[in-house]
């Protein structure tokens, strides 16, 4: 009988291609787990791994079983928190988060949502919106908080509020600060970004209507404090996001400009998968997201 145990030994070594990190991941040892991959191989009568010295690889049957066990998985872990979940915000709740939102929501988020809900238990993955969106799909993540819109159909969203974007120039900028700009008078030239993969980068670029190949360069950042380090000293300007005025906006050495309506923002949103029972809990963890934050809510969500 083919087991859940197998399963996730399966996807693991699917996704590590390597039977020591497969393992170490599943917390089993290397033989244990070589041994329960074998016997499901016996319980479907086909090669499912391909073992070579020093390496693996699945076969073509062996991609569409961990494909197919990895939904059976999720939807077990749905099934599971339909059980546990009877009460609002209780139990366990894995949240992931992009980071350009992670430092300036959570800390406000957090103490309301420990003093309201103490019954749950958050953990947190902080990481790019590629990587989340696939870690909720493989069922790893309850929920992520990030800028919609969220391609996918097995995605359910809900829309928080809009964050709006100021243009951050040096304090030496001629311009006073009750002077509204337009993206016109952004100098694409001293455009500072992070890096490859932010979204945050992706909307800054469509807003200036840069082409991908003229973009300015990231410099590697991978922070707003390091992008907002870089203005400070006069090195470019940059699009914050009102969230993270707060905190990136004190330095005395950098003057933030209002953009003339309608101004440019980004969405923000909770997303999950369709098949989770825990809608009740992500609306309650979006109302606590609103407050914390003094923001009005969206009119739109999906």
């Amino acid at each position: 009988m083919i087991t859940l145990r197998q399963l996730r030994y399966l996807t693991s070594l699917e996704r590590h291609r390597h039977f020591g990190r497969a393992a170490a991941d599943c917390a089993v040892t290397q033989p244990a787990l070589s041994m329960q991959v074998r016997e499901l191989e016996r319980e479907v009568g086909a090669e499912l791994v391909e073992r070579r010295p020093g390496e693996i690889a699945l076969t073509d049957t062996g991609l569409d079983v961990a494909e197919r066990a990895a939904q059976i998985l999720t939807a077990t872990r749905d099934l599971v928190d339909f059980v546990r979940h009877r009460d609002l915000l209780s139990g366990r709740l894995k949240l992931g988060i992009i980071p350009t939102l992670a430092p300036y929501v959570l800390p406000r988020v957090l103490p309301r949502l420990a003093a309201k809900y103490p019954q749950l238990r958050l953990d947190v993955r902080e990481t790019q919106t590629e990587l989340l969106l696939d870690e909720l799909g493989r069922g790893e993540l309850d929920a992520v908080m990030l800028a919609l819109p969220v391609e996918g159909a097995d995605v359910e969203t809900l829309a928080l509020f809009d964050d709006a974007f100021l243009l951050a120039v040096p304090a030496s900028d001629a311009r006073p600060k009750r002077v509204r700009v337009n993206a016109d008078d952004i100098d694409q030239e001293r455009l500072i970004l992070l890096e490859e993969g932010h979204c945050l980068r992706d909307q800054a670029l469509a807003f200036c209507a840069t082409p991908r190949h003229d973009a300015p360069a990231g410099l590697g950042a991978t922070s707003l404090a390091t992008v907002m380090q870089m203005v400070a000293n006069g090195y470019g300007v940059t699009l914050l996001p009102q969230v993270a005025v707060d905190a990136e906006g004190r330095d005395s050495r950098v003057k933030l400009l209002r953009f003339s309506d309608p101004q440019p923002a980004r969405s923000i949103g909770l997303a999950w998968r369709r098949t989770s029972p825990r809608r009740k809990d992500f609306e309650a963890l979006g109302k606590i997201v609103v407050d914390a934050l003094g923001v009005a809510a969206s009119k739109s969500s999906k």
